[in-house]
């Protein structure tokens, strides 16, 4: 851990909006969305029906649901910011569809924009100039002035090429004055991202266009012998975290929105322990094989630490083809379990209030201090024969199975023997918890309306 030592004392730190590096990970679906809460990731980034470069996420192709809006919204629940892809070359007959486009996903609040087209960037600003855009790795950002460019066009993150070396990404913290985002796992482009012709050339599907046909995975002959010859092992770096903190990258960026919730939530997992380790305590920094094994067995196509400590090699190609093994139930059945049978919730404080002639009163508060309360329409019944306990009333209301929320600690104030229809305090709780949902959303829309197109 030398390398990081060094970097942290030559570096400058520029100011970032927390002290939290943010982990970013990939969704393709609603179901990745919610893994990728599930296992811990601050961000989430993925496409919606147009304009993304992966056109064949299934993201892209929901044109009767729309689940980017869902995806915002379970996001901000707890917490989680989402940005929208908007990552490809635009046609100047796209363009004009793309404000009214943009309008519902900016209304609910969505947290920023990865754009490649400098054209689409600028007019998104103009539109939108309370919205973060993002310089999107498209943009083949290898150094200062690139960063510099977009930062003077009003993106406020760049997300830099692959390519790059720590110390090129030391250099453009320094000088850019820009926030970084960098990957940190998964596949890598034999090309500078962004900028390979060879799926358009020889099928007619633009890498440029979201329709990349990964004509660089197949298998070449060359000399009388065939290999993957252009086929790039697989980014992973959870090794390298506080040498990559240390030289300035800010958001942390894992590859996959056309790979499986289970990869998602693998993968996040992992690098949500060991971000966690590396921002508290860099300095004994070390990954237990245990958790490489599970890296491993999520995905593999062979592994490299990308560009930033070698410039290029022959180690970073695939070569042969992966060979077939069985999957190990025992790692994959544990993701399964932890992430993906069962979701993250909203702990919750109850605070019940009821007295005969008077309407049920419930309170929910959360942590950050957001209360609601809600109340029935009809008045308590003083109780004719067998009153309600205490007991009996904080069992039904903490019941909220298949939500998003768990009540830890209920109170119940009793004035009087009362009675109430378990299923009126059913209501009144699904009551409640819609309207905290609704507050809790409504802190993160955006109440203006976009400027007018210039």
């Amino acid at each position: 851990m030398r390398e990081a030592a060094r970097l942290r004392k030559e570096t400058k730190i520029m100011p970032v909006r927390n002290k939290r590096t943010e982990l970013l990970a990939p969704a393709g679906s609603l179901a990745s969305v919610i893994a990728a809460v599930n296992a811990g990731a601050d961000a989430i980034y993925m496409g919606g029906r147009k304009f993304g470069a992966r056109a064949f996420a299934e993201s892209a192709m929901a044109e009767d649901e729309d689940m980017v809006l869902e995806a915002i919204r379970y996001c901000h629940l707890f917490g989680v910011r989402l940005y929208m892809t908007i990552n490809i070359l635009f046609k100047d007959t796209e363009l004009p569809e793309l404000r009214a486009y943009m309008e519902p996903y900016y209304k609910a609040g969505v947290d920023g924009l990865i754009v490649q087209d400098l054209g689409a960037a600028r007019l998104l600003h103009a539109w939108f100039p309370d919205l973060e855009i993002h310089g999107s790795t498209q943009l083949t950002l290898t150094g200062v002035p690139g960063a510099k460019l977009i930062k003077s066009m009003g993106m406020c993150r760049a997300v830099l090429s692959r390519e790059l070396s720590l110390a090129e990404i030391k250099k453009v913290h320094v000088e850019a004055g820009i926030e970084l985002e960098v990957f940190i796992h998964g596949a890598m482009c034999y090309s500078y991202s962004g900028a390979c012709f060879m799926s358009s050339l020889l099928g007619g599907r633009s890498g440029n266009r979201g329709r990349c046909a990964g004509t660089c995975r197949l298998c070449y002959e060359t000399a009388g012998k065939k290999g993957y010859y252009l086929s790039m092992k697989d980014m992973q770096t959870i090794e390298m975290l506080p040498e990559l903190i240390a030289a300035g990258a800010y958001s942390m960026k894992i590859e996959g929105r056309m790979k499986s919730p289970l990869y998602t939530a693998g993968v996040v997992s992992v690098y949500r322990k060991y971000l966690d380790l590396a921002m508290k305590d860099p300095e004994h920094y070390k990954v237990d094989p245990a958790d490489l094994a599970v890296l491993r067995e999520i995905y593999d196509r062979g592994g490299t630490t990308s560009y930033f400590k070698q410039h290029n090699g022959a180690g970073m190609i695939a070569v042969k083809e992966k060979p077939f093994r069985a999957v190990n139930e025992a790692v994959t059945g544990e993701i399964r379990r932890k992430y993906l049978d069962q979701n993250r919730t909203i702990p919750l404080n109850a605070e019940m209030f009821l007295t005969p002639g008077l309407p049920a009163k419930l309170v929910l508060k959360d942590a950050d201090g957001l209360s609601v309360t809600c109340e029935t329409e009809a008045p308590v019944e003083a109780a004719s024969s067998r009153p309600m306990s205490v007991r009996e009333l904080a069992a039904q209301i903490g019941k909220t199975g298949g939500t998003a929320f768990a009540i830890k600690d209920t109170r119940v104030e009793l004035n009087g023997e009362v009675f109430i229809p378990l299923s009126k305090i059913n209501q009144l709780r699904r009551a409640a918890l819609e309207q905290y949902t609704e507050a809790k959303l409504e802190t993160t829309r955006r109440k203006q309306k976009p400027t007018k197109a210039e």
